[in-house]
């Protein structure tokens, strides 16, 4: 739930990350170490895994949405496997959207759970069982590319095509999770979602060491319903300011931005400055999907919230679906195969 440093994004990091340099080549050398690790569970299931490089959002919720999908249209019952990132549970979990809530599953999880079965697992091999009685047959998970627990059989590494991996450097020098090279042999693909300078590193470096380049873009639902209008636009994701050039790429004008870290909960006193602050000066709320569902089952200040901000929904549309569904449907394939031998 931190906000990610601005020098993280900068070309070369400035003296902040040179600062960071010694604990960056720890933190290197571990979480090098821990992703080359053989993985302790080879599920009965396919598993596809939506990842990306570097810490913070570059859109892998509508993402693996968007890839649950193409499987549907392979003949597959996708469900997806996520840690719970901001919710409280330490066990595996089968998501019930009648009963938990954010606090609880986290916001991402309530999100796929509108599209087919969730398990929130901490310890994400112990979540398989469930989705297994939940007539599954491929898992989707939603993030821990970098986990070795779980084995994967395509990994789809999703890159936001302006912040790319910021300085190149490992956290918390840099924005990485672990180093490059280590992440790019254990990459199937790497999706990159909109058009920038810091994509066009990634697919230099990621054309080098042979991996497939795919590209997307996030698309609002709804545009006209946002084109003209007066916004005071608040978000709690990776990259808050995303959402506002998405907002403003759509028509609308954004008079007030409010930021908040990654995941982190809405109290009642932010809820009602944000209240008042629109009121007084004539905006309407607006936020993300996950920002939405972070709200609900809250009452006072945050219930009048929820029911007052309206939702800037995104889907990710890929340039090329045929392309993605040949490298899952090869997956697929392979794993098939190797469960017949």
């Amino acid at each position: 739930m931190i906000t990610a440093p601005r020098f993280w994004w900068r070309r070369h990091g400035g003296m902040a990350s040179l600062a960071l340099a010694p604990i960056s080549a720890v933190w290197s050398a571990v979480s090098g170490a821990r992703m080359r690790q053989p993985p302790v569970l080879r599920a009965p299931l396919p598993v596809i895994c939506i990842g990306n490089f570097v810490v913070g959002g570059a859109g892998k919720t509508p993402t693996a949405l968007a890839v649950a999908d193409i499987v549907k249209t392979l003949g597959f019952r996708p469900g997806f496997l996520t840690r719970g990132y901001g919710g409280r549970i330490t066990t595996a979990h089968l998501v019930d959207l009648l009963r938990d809530d954010a606090a609880l599953v986290g916001d991402e999880a309530l999100l796929l759970a509108e599209r087919g079965p969730v398990v929130v697992a901490p310890d994400r091999p112990k979540g398989v069982p469930l989705l297994e009685a939940a007539g599954v047959d491929c898992i989707i998970m939603d993030d821990g590319f970098q986990n070795p627990s779980l084995a994967k059989d395509f990994g789809l590494v999703v890159v936001d095509g302006v912040a790319g991996i910021g300085n190149g450097k490992v956290m918390p020098a840099g924005p990485l999770r672990a180093p490059l090279k280590t992440q790019l042999v254990r990459t199937d693909a790497v999706l990159i979602v909109g058009a920038g300078e810091g994509g066009d590193q990634v697919v230099r470096l990621a054309s080098r060491a042979a991996r497939v380049i795919l590209r997307g873009a996030l698309e609002p639902d709804r545009p006209d319903d946002f084109r003209g209008g007066r916004f005071l636009a608040f978000a709690g994701i990776g990259r808050p300011e995303k959402f506002f050039a998405s907002l403003e790429a759509a028509g609308a004008v954004v008079a007030v931005r409010e930021s908040f870290p990654d995941h982190r909960p809405y109290t009642e006193a932010d809820a009602a400055r944000l209240l008042a602050r629109a009121a007084a000066e004539g905006l309407r709320l607006v936020t993300t999907a996950k920002d939405h569902v972070r709200l609900r089952g809250s009452s006072g200040a945050r219930l009048a919230l929820v029911e007052k901000a309206e939702v800037f929904g995104v889907r990710m549309h890929f340039a090329d679906d045929a392309a993605v569904a040949r490298g899952i449907a090869k997956a697929l394939h392979a794993f098939g195969a190797q469960r017949l031998r």
